[in-house]
């Protein structure tokens, strides 16, 4: 047996042990916790930050992109959708198929999705350790307020984004880029308020022409990205500010901005992006990586007030509590999907989810579309690995290739790919099997068949 290295502290649940424990409540983590819990599974939540939703609440990330698949929503996901048009968002914009979505609304959702159906909820604690025997998990160390906790488990979820727990478990990983080693570049992303969105609109359409997106308030998106095929029409505004030395070249690099319904003038700043110096798996350069993208931050906020109309009365009014990072490590399952499978489109037996997003390799390769209504899907295989029995992984850290989870990585597959990790794992408890060795395709009422998407 391999012990902890620290103390391992009291148990959170006494002597009891969780059906399963989910770790980390972010988009695919809450989507897990729900569908496990929904089975009929005690259920625990470890979540790192002190509100659920991750990316779409803490880290700010507004857009939930389309996946340009029809029939791609899993029941979670059309939840999710129907939440928002009940607050009176609409959850397409009429013109990309972007759901355009309100943080403190989701972080609304999640909280009353978890309460009603009776799932722990450990907030403010990080996973630092994990007790294995004979190929499985027995528990997890937490660090909290209180110290150090152990939290077993028959089965466990890591939902962490970064394959925290597969790592501590023994299970291969990899991380960035194959051929130059670099991660997707992070961004440390901000919230402005007191915004002329009418006047935007009016600018970006009428005086600059820019057809990049023709949604038109309450749906409002301005944006750039150097070094691309595609010529942006604020591009040149931006240049102007670089030769001005208002802003630093890696200011310019990045620079996006969504409307927020339902918060009228405030827009949701996909920026800055950090230079790619700044590794999403190295401790120190992650820090670092903060500290100079609130910098940033502070640069591209001054500038557009200054320069973009619309922008002249507006003001930072929130910053992402967490780092947006696209990309850090990948475990390596026992199926490896690669850009091959997405060229082909191809067809699993075990497919719990598809999706037909572009590749979208910031800092590398971007813009490389399937045909229309082409897609490929994501197999319960690449979500399960042959060292840890009883652990399966959910969101963007399974096991996929640099290029191939550039297209997966977005919020609705994520957001599937929990909730057959949460089915799963009820599915495992239930018949007293491993969750590595779950027939996907043999689960009852599992999602992808429920929802109809495939025959």
């Amino acid at each position: 047996m391999r012990t902890c290295r620290n103390t391992r502290g009291r148990m959170i649940s006494g002597s009891e042990v969780y059906d399963c424990v989910v770790c980390g409540g972010g988009t695919a983590g809450v989507a897990a916790a729900v569908s496990a819990a929904r089975a009929g599974e005690r259920t625990l939540i470890v979540e790192r930050g002190i509100v659920l939703g991750g990316s779409q609440t803490q880290g700010l990330v507004v857009p939930m992109m389309p996946t340009f698949a029809e029939g791609s929503d899993t029941p979670w996901v059309t939840e999710a959708r129907s939440y928002l048009r009940s607050q009176g968002i609409e959850p397409d914009d009429g013109v990309t198929g972007t759901t355009w979505t309100d943080p403190d609304m989701m972080a609304d959702f999640y909280d009353a999705v978890t309460s009603e159906n009776g799932i722990d909820i450990l907030y403010n604690a990080v996973i630092f350790d994990a007790e294995c025997d004979d190929g499985k998990i027995l528990s997890v160390l937490a660090q909290t307020i209180e110290g150090a906790v152990e939290i077993r488990g028959r089965v466990f979820i890591d939902a962490t984004g970064d394959a925290v727990v597969a790592r501590l478990a023994g299970v291969p990983c990899e991380s960035g880029n194959e051929e130059t080693g670099l991660n997707q570049p992070m961004s440390l992303r901000f919230e402005m308020e007191g915004i002329d969105l009418e006047r935007l609109h009016r600018y970006l359409r009428d005086t600059l022409h820019d057809k990049r997106c023709e949604t038109a308030p309450p749906y409002v998106e301005v944006g750039l990205a150097r070094h691309r095929a595609m010529r942006y029409a604020v591009e040149p505004l931006f240049v102007a500010g670089i030769e001005s030395g208002e802003l630093a070249e890696e200011d310019a690099e990045y620079f996006q901005a969504f409307a927020i319904p339902g918060k009228d003038g405030c827009m949701a700043m996909n920026c800055p992006e950090l230079p790619t110096r700044f590794s999403a798996t190295d401790a120190m350069s992650y820090s670092r990586g903060i500290t100079h993208g609130r910098s940033m931050m502070r640069r591209i906020a001054k500038f557009v007030r200054a320069h973009l109309p619309g922008f002249e009365n507006a003001r930072i009014s929130r910053q992402a509590q967490m780092v947006g990072a696209r990309e850090s490590w990948r475990i390596k399952g026992r199926a490896y999907l690669t850009e091959d499978d997405y060229h082909a489109r191809r067809r699993f037996a075990d497919a719990v989810c598809r999706t037909g997003y572009y590749i979208d390799a910031h800092g590398g390769r971007v813009g490389e579309y399937l045909p229309r209504g082409e897609f490929y899907e994501i197999p319960y295989r690449a979500m399960v690995a042959s060292e840890a029995a009883n652990l399966i992984v959910a969101g963007r850290c399974i096991s996929v290739s640099f290029i191939l989870q550039s297209s997966m990585r977005i919020q609705p597959t994520c957001m599937s790919i929990g909730e057959a990790a949460g089915i799963a794992a009820a599915h495992a408890v239930k018949n007293e099997i491993d969750a590595n060795e779950v027939d996907w395709s043999s689960v009852p009422n599992r999602s992808y068949v429920s929802c109809g998407a495939i025959s």
